[in-house]
């Protein structure tokens, strides 16, 4: 297994904006959006008619329009699928310079993220691009989630993981329909274990967790609770469908000011204390060191990329 302790690039990924790319009107929307990542599907929302269609499309709009104020990630079809390989190629041999990330769904296990990381990193040489694209991963399945751990680090590439609640949901047999949402026969929150164990697998393998869709667009109420569900249990971000969703996902997901003012104070705590010849301060009854700088800078470096520092 490849340790995974490579430096990530730092993100802001409060909401994720998921677009059909077999349609060039909503491509367009999307760019001009505030989600902080756009994702440029050819999986689910394509039928198989379209793949080919979306696949150009996605490579014209993002040689066509500025996309450098987003962060762009393209979701492929399952690994699993005749679709795989094209999406990946023609995708990134075409626009791979302004692509950021590549989405995997369906993943259950990490010969796969081998696979799309040496396909990738091929790609990547040939075609003569300097940047690294990253990989989301995202867990849909029972087998899926039992294997997370391996998964979570099975490439340096990786960056987050996703949850997929429509296809877990008919994996595991789960009497609910609604995308994301709760069975009315359970008082309790249904996926409240899959959630806490895909938070675990990320943030011990320093990846960002990133809840998925809730799929009734016209119950903004629940899409608050699910959101403010995920950001509890330590959830970067929310997957959004439509773009009424955008505003709350962001503000739910966000950094308050709190937790900036924090940030700020440990740092310029530390720095006091490096100027004293010390490793470690305390700071409001607590002790803070240089892995508490490490988190600090994390939050200083979002709140910058969202204009709140």
């Amino acid at each position: 297994m490849i340790p995974n302790t490579a430096e990530r690039p730092v993100r802001l990924n409060r909401s994720q904006l998921a677009v059909p790319g077999s349609n060039p009107r909503f491509l367009e929307k999307a760019r001009i959006s505030d989600a902080d990542i756009v994702m440029l599907d050819i999986e689910d929302s394509v039928a198989p008619a379209d793949k080919a269609k979306a696949r150009q499309n996605i490579a014209d709009v993002l040689l066509a329009e500025d996309w450098s104020a987003k962060t762009v990630s393209v979701r492929i079809n399952a690994a699993d699928t005749q679709f795989m390989y094209r999406d990946l190629v023609d995708v990134m041999e075409k626009a791979g310079e302004h692509v950021d990330l590549v989405m995997v769904p369906k993943v259950e296990n990490a010969a796969t993220v081998f696979m799309i990381d040496t396909l990738l990193q091929q790609i990547e040489s040939a075609m003569g691009i300097t940047s690294t694209t990253g990989l989301e991963l995202q867990i849909e399945s029972a087998k899926g989630l039992q294997n997370i751990e391996e998964i979570a680090a099975a490439s340096r590439r990786t960056e987050s993981l996703h949850f997929g609640p429509g296809d877990y949901a008919a994996s595991i047999h789960a009497r609910v329909t609604d995308i994301g949402g709760q069975s009315a026969d359970y008082e309790g929150d249904m996926w409240h274990y899959v959630l806490s164990r895909i938070v675990v697998a990320a943030r011990a393998n320093g990846l960002r967790p990133v809840d998925g869709p809730y799929s009734d667009f016209n119950n903004p109420e629940a899409f608050r609770m699910a959101a403010k569900r995920a950001a509890t249990l330590g959830f970067e971000g929310k997957w959004v469908i439509h773009p009424s969703q955008i505003e709350m996902a962001n503000e739910i997901m966000g950094l308050d000011s709190n937790q900036i003012d924090d940030a700020l104070n440990i740092l310029k705590a530390m720095k006091e204390a490096e100027a004293s010849g010390k490793g470690a301060v305390t700071l409001n009854g607590r002790m803070v060191d240089y892995a508490s700088v490490r988190q600090a800078e994390m939050l200083v470096e979002k709140a910058r990329l969202a204009g709140l520092a």
